[in-house]
């Protein structure tokens, strides 16, 4: 019997080393873990997921970092390559990366450690100097902590890693930029699909060419032929070309209604030898379902010589063809940014801050931009905005527009362009050098959008939100010290920020400045066709400055009844198709110049155009936030990790369709403000831990101290029988 239990012993011994060894060969071929995290900071995000997924061409990632680093520097170093791992899973035999020692090392180590360091060095990896406690002591090392994404011919480099933060955003964002062409193209080219060019355009138009000042027209066909042939070359073939020679009336009048493409006609002129006849001049670009139109001719209104034609200039065509279908196919990076009316800067001006004058601009909003887009400044006094935009960017204008400016701002939306309108409803002047010690003066700014966005269904009342809710500053010694409200900068929290959209989850606070209510023009709003968010809102103990401003905090006083105080609303997002603000009326004139004058002189009258203007958009999006100093360098920081800097980065990111992107900016969130609660219920929290807590362990233990009782009563009297 003994025999028999050693025997059993060694038996179920070997047996349970068995199942071990059978459970570590499990678990090394079907490998999983579990990412318990709140954010899931430790998993690939979906919009990680799908890059790498995408890649239809090899992709190298070369890591250039120091062994033996201290804390926190080696968990960055196991964060990275754990990261790099779940990236080269998901994306298969097109992704792949590699460490290379950079560290001094003994023997035949030393020359290869020496060979990695040239090597990072020519891809632009330096090394960075890091602080270490060695034996007491604060020491400085340098460490190379940096890779670069090779991919075809393009090179992207993150020359510092110091930090888990922000990572997996850096890493995707920088290999979606290099995949975006390169995959895009192969993949239409792999699955056979074709981005359409059809060029309608009469040959009948030829006849009265000249007579419209339109002289180069004939050749224009070949142009166009010839731009299509070079984009082609670059973009592996997937455009497929067509010219539609179309002159019957009916035709004309069906395609111009379906595609918003110019149609012209004119009577019979005997003496010129030219019969009555009609055309169309246009490019039609499409792509699955969806659409884009191009002009060739533009019509426009000038004083006194009434209408006058304009032929697209062939030389910035391709640019224009290029940024549309880049669109259509959903790799367009480039966004508008209006650089005229008074705007912001992107860049600082140097004399004015030579002068002593605040620069007032954008140079943080400019870096954080340009890492994901290319901004395309516009000019609306001398160009036109292009058709191959994704988002148009106006910041805080303060001149007054035309009305053929916002005709064009009008017909941008119409398009599809989404619009991001970031106004002021105060203009601050300073006082003259006589009257120093005066405070600023605050006039009000019209510059004629008022109108606009009210047919669109927002208003901007002229004034400033105060809130209790906001933020404080530390006051100096002579004026008391202590805290200070800046009633004016209202604090937003959690609550009152809308974390329903995709891009604003996980936004738990925002600090805006300067800021003007908002109202919904309900009337003019189509509850069918257009869908209103509302963002963020302030709080309830909020009131406004009306009338005569005075930012002075000193003076500032909140109302002594709670009746005088409520939320307002602060951005709108505004989703469908809108109907044009001059549908129904005469298109505006353009301010005419002397080279107008010049071209107009010999034009014939009796020319009729149809579809000049689009009166109903194509899905798009207007978001208003009258806020122009949540986009200034105080309130944003370069590198994207405050609350302010994501919103404003996944609200552009929203309005050219990446809410993916968005997302995954702010998966590691730097604000994570503990909920708000009332003095009662902070009381019975209190409460509960101090008492009801050791109550709870005590009960516990007298619990278990009964069963065991028990447990030996019931034993001892088992024996006892």
């Amino acid at each position: 019997m003994g025999n028999f239990s050693i025997k059993e012993k060694y038996f179920k011994f070997i047996l349970y080393i068995v199942v071990i060894g059978l459970i570590n060969v499990v678990g090394i071929t079907l490998f999983f873990r579990a990412d318990l995290t709140g954010d899931k900071i430790y998993s690939l995000s979906t919009a990680s997921n799908d890059v790498v997924a995408t890649l239809s061409e090899p992709l190298s990632i070369k890591v250039f970092f120091s062994k033996d680093l201290p804390t926190p520097h080696n968990n960055t170093e196991r964060y990275l390559k754990d990261l790099l791992e779940e990236y080269s899973a998901r994306g298969g035999k097109n992704f792949n990366y590699s460490f290379y020692n950079v560290s001094s090392e003994e023997g035949d180590l030393t020359q290869k450690a020496d060979e990695n360091r040239d090597m990072a060095k020519d891809y632009g990896i330096q090394p960075v100097q890091i602080r270490i406690i060695e034996n007491d002591e604060v020491k400085f090392k340098n460490a190379y902590m940096g890779l670069i994404i090779i991919h075809g011919d393009l090179v992207e480099k993150i020359p510092a890693i110091t930090s888990t933060n922000g990572l997996e955003y850096q890493l995707t964002t920088a290999i979606q930029k290099l995949n975006n062409k390169v995959s895009a193209f192969a993949l239409l080219q792999q699955n056979k699909k074709k981005v359409t060019v059809n060029m309608y355009l009469s040959s009948s138009l030829n006849d009265i060419a000249p007579l419209i000042g339109l002289n180069q027209l004939p050749m224009l066909g070949k142009a166009v032929a010839d731009t299509i042939k070079k984009l082609n070359s670059k973009s592996l073939g997937i455009l497929e070309f067509k010219h539609i020679d179309i002159s019957n009336k009916q035709e004309l009048d069906a395609i111009g209604e379906k595609h918003d493409l110019m149609a012209l006609s004119w009577p019979a002129l005997p003496k010129k030898k030219i019969s009555a006849g009609h055309g169309a001049a246009g490019i039609v670009i499409e792509f699955e379902d969806k659409t884009t139109t191009l002009p060739l001719i533009s019509a426009m209104e000038l004083p006194i010589i009434g209408t006058t034609y304009q032929m697209v200039d062939p030389a910035a065509l391709e640019g224009e063809i290029n940024a549309v279908v880049e669109k259509l196919i959903g790799i367009n990076k480039d966004i508008g940014f209006l650089a005229d009316h008074g705007t912001y800067a992107l860049m600082p001006d140097r004399l004015a801050m030579m002068q002593g004058k605040p620069s007032q601009a954008m140079q943080s909003f400019n870096t954080l931009m340009s890492s994901r887009y290319s901004i395309k400044p516009l000019n609306l006094k001398t160009d036109t905005i292009p058709d191959g935009l994704n988002c148009l960017v106006i910041a805080r204008p303060t001149e007054k527009f035309s009305d053929y400016e916002l005709f064009q701002i009008d017909q941008a939306l119409m398009k599809g362009t989404n619009i991001a309108f970031f106004s002021d409803s105060f203009k601050e002047v300073s006082p003259q050098q006589t009257a120093m010690g005066m405070p600023p003066r605050f006039e009000p700014i019209d510059t004629g959008l008022k109108k606009l966005l009210s047919h669109y269904g927002v208003s901007i009342k002229q004034a400033y939100v105060l809130d209790k809710q906001s933020y404080k500053h530390q006051a100096p010694q002579n004026m008391g010290g202590g805290e200070q409200n800046i009633y004016f900068a209202p604090l937003l929290k959690e609550k009152t920020i809308n974390n329903t959209p995709q891009f604003m989850d996980n936004i738990k606070g925002l600090i805006a400045m300067q800021i003007s209510p908002l109202e919904l023009i309900q009337e003019n709003i189509d509850k069918e066709n257009i869908e209103v968010t509302t963002l963020f809102s302030s709080s309830d103990e909020s009131w406004l400055m009306e009338g005569m401003i005075n930012l002075n905090p000193m003076f500032i006083r909140p109302p002594k009844e709670e009746s005088e105080m409520k939320s307002y609303d602060l951005a709108y997002l505004l989703s469908g198709t809108f109907t044009s603000y001059f549908k129904g009326k005469a298109i505006p004139e353009k301010d005419m110049g002397e080279q107008d004058i010049k071209e107009d002189k010999n034009r014939i009258q009796g020319v009729a155009a149809k579809h000049t203007f689009i009166e109903t958009s194509k899905p798009a999006k207007l978001f208003v936030l009258p806020c122009s100093q949540m986009l200034q360098d105080n309130m944003l920081d370069p590198q994207g990790r405050s609350t302010n800097s994501m919103f404003i980065l996944n609200i552009i990111d929203h309005l050219n369709g990446d809410d993916k992107i968005a997302t995954l900016r702010s998966k590691q969130q730097t604000l994570n403000p503990i909920v708000q609660t009332t003095p009662f219920n902070r009381g019975i929290i209190k409460a509960f831990n101090i008492i009801a807590l050791p109550v709870l362990v005590v009960l516990f233990g007298l619990i278990v101290f009964a069963k065991r009782a028990s447990r030996k009563k019931k034993i001892a009297n088992r024996f006892k029988a």
